[in-house]
């Protein structure tokens, strides 16, 4: 088991949002949510499973260009008098160059970036219920059904401009296991980590970390009870094995709204939460959206 002490983040390895709630209220308060979506933006790691924000030229009087990514749409807001677009790397990703294709009326063209290379750490984790790592036959055909459903939530696409792209911890817990760890169950090789998971007891309450729409809510063999959020332009949270769901597909959620309760359903060794964050349908780093705790 590798150990979470040189992984932490210093926004959730204490009870952060309970020690900075009053800064937060604070800060969404004061400001308006369009200025916040245009002021704010996550933190930058060319990295496989890391964020590329790339600018695209000044906003003045121009309209909003739209720009591609591995072929999918990504996300094209205004910053600092200028268009920038912010596109996730898959895990995936290869290292060297990368590019982004821009379309601005009948004008396109290429935007290069580099990838570099990132050694994530191992895990190894033992799973109990021995279906959880090697699935029957019934199991595999609800696995591959569920897998349908996931995907289409992560392709969610809502054109809007009003988006927050920096969060508050989703529960008040300590971090558990970081994103990207290379996972071994029941020492078996399997996909790496592709979340955040934030240890807290059972029932304590997941709030919405940004404003969001409810996109789809299910029980899946993996994930457990499970909620999707859209936040606009591809940027969709996933929460999962909870206890409790509070929520239901269209709701609209405000900063903080209760989503539902941690728990330990689906595949687990323990009550927490894993949260995922997926930007143009790839999965990056969720403490690259966390506000600084010094904030």
């Amino acid at each position: 088991m590798v150990s979470t002490n040189q992984y932490r983040h210093p926004a959730i390895c204490q009870p952060w949002l309970t020690r900075h709630r009053h800064i937060i209220t604070a800060i969404f308060l004061c400001f308006p949510l369009n200025l916040l979506a245009i002021t704010s933006l996550p933190s930058e790691a060319r990295v496989p499973g890391g964020i590329a924000i790339i600018k695209l030229g000044e906003s003045t009087h121009n309209k909003t260009p739209s720009a591609t990514y591995k072929k999918r749409k990504i996300m094209v807001i205004e910053h600092d008098s200028h268009w920038v677009a912010i596109v996730g790397i898959p895990l995936s990703a290869s290292t060297g160059v990368h590019y982004v294709t821009v379309e601005n009326g009948k004008d396109r063209t290429k935007l290069s970036f580099n990838v570099q290379e990132k050694a994530y750490a191992t895990q190894h984790l033992t799973i109990k219920n021995k279906r959880q790592v090697n699935p029957n036959p019934t199991d595999l055909k609800r696995i591959v059904k569920e897998k349908k459903q996931i995907n289409r939530a992560f392709d969610f696409w809502n054109q809007s401009q009003n988006i927050v792209t920096q969060f508050i911890p989703p529960v008040d817990g300590k971090k558990s296991s970081s994103f990207g760890l290379k996972r071994f169950f029941n020492n078996q090789p399997r996909k790496p980590h592709s979340g955040m998971d934030i240890a807290a007891p059972q029932g304590t309450i997941i709030n919405a970390p940004a404003p969001g729409t409810v996109i789809d809510t299910g029980d899946f063999f993996f994930n457990g009870n499970t909620v999707f959020l859209d936040h606009g332009q591809g940027l969709v949270t996933m929460y999962c094995h909870m206890e409790r769901i509070s929520v239901t597909p269209g709701q609209t959620v405000k900063l903080g709204d209760a989503l539902g309760t941690v728990g330990m359903t689906g595949r687990v060794t323990g009550p927490h939460l894993h949260w995922s964050v997926s930007l143009n349908n790839a999965r990056v780093d969720p403490a690259l959206f966390l506000i600084s705790a010094n904030q």
